[in-house]
């Protein structure tokens, strides 16, 4: 098993900067984040501000020659994937691993088709949702990643490795036996929950305690543990009795990353939800009245943007 010594973090949002200050923590781990030239100036003039501490990080550019990680952690929103494909060139080398904790299905394979299926490892981020303002971050600390194979029976070096540095971190984390059903379990809160508090313009308090509010939330899932199903993934019965049971802990207050990026005036990631929804419903001749719907009505949020 190859140690993990050298880290990129790409995306120091509501979600990447948990990691960057849990792997900033350890001291022999040499941490960079990957920014454009505009985050740069931005960064070093006005740290971000984690659970209410200043954080300074080391940055580097997409030009930079001289570091080759052992792993690059994305953790950007999937608009942003596009343009870090290419930004990340640099410092892919012969072992490098990339792990994406982009919402949706379809990260790790967009990445693989550049960088191949060996160095890019399935993963994904489940806890509380961050609450980002500008450039502070509030998070309690309630979070895993999901990490792994698509089967870990035995763990591979690659896993191993991952495990070992999330170990030394103090970073939360779980691997699945079944990585398949695991990546559309959460793809299903995301569906079910992030498009629905767009819709309703709900915190997660309106779905614990209003049943017409939750049930919007449940036809969205049920669509999508249909397609879940024609796609070849087991044990889909016990998707939305085990989220249900999820989204009784989350805290009342807070609100999905979709609403705060509505609330933000930034794009929302309904293409990866949604849009892919409708996608994988036509593939499989499946109607999804919901999702379409919802697709429909964020989408048209989302071009209201375009017209400021």
């Amino acid at each position: 098993m190859k140690k993990i010594r050298k880290v990129l973090i790409c995306g120091l949002g509501a979600i990447g900067s948990i990691y960057a200050t849990a792997l900033k923590r350890c001291p022999d781990i040499e941490l960079k984040i990957l920014v454009d030239s505009d985050r740069y100036h931005k960064y070093q003039n006005s740290p971000i501000i984690f659970n209410g501490v200043e954080q300074s990080f080391d940055y580097i550019l997409p030009e930079t020659t001289n570091y080759i990680p052992e792993i690059i952690i994305i953790a950007t929103k999937n608009n942003a994937l596009n343009k870090i494909i290419p930004n990340i060139k640099n410092f892919v080398g012969k072992e490098t691993l990339i792990l994406s904790l982009l919402n949706g299905l379809k990260s790790e394979e967009v990445i693989a088709q550049t960088y191949g299926k060996d160095r890019v490892i399935d993963s994904y981020y489940i806890g509380h949702t961050s609450t980002r303002k500008d450039r502070t971050v509030t998070h309690d600390g309630i979070y895993k990643t999901v990490f792994g194979e698509p089967n870990n029976n035995a763990l591979t070096d690659r896993v191993e490795s991952i495990k070992h540095l999330f170990d030394k971190a103090n970073i939360p984390y779980e691997i699945p036996m079944d990585m398949l059903y695991s990546k559309w379990w959460k793809f299903l809160v995301n569906v079910g929950y992030n498009q629905a508090s767009v819709l309703l313009n709900a915190p997660y308090k309106d779905f614990q305690k209003n049943e017409k509010v939750n049930n919007i939330a449940i036809n969205l899932m049920q669509e999508a543990a249909l397609i879940a199903k024609a796609e070849g993934v087991k044990n889909t019965e016990q998707f939305i009795p085990e989220i249900l049971e999820v989204i009784k802990n989350m805290l009342p207050e807070t609100k999905t990353s979709m609403l705060q990026d509505i609330e933000a005036k930034r794009e929302t990631e309904i293409d990866v939800f949604a849009g892919y929804i409708l996608e994988l419903a036509k593939k499989h001749n499946i109607e999804t009245p919901y999702n379409k719907i919802a697709y429909e009505i964020i989408k048209a949020m989302d071009s209201k943007l375009n017209q400021r």
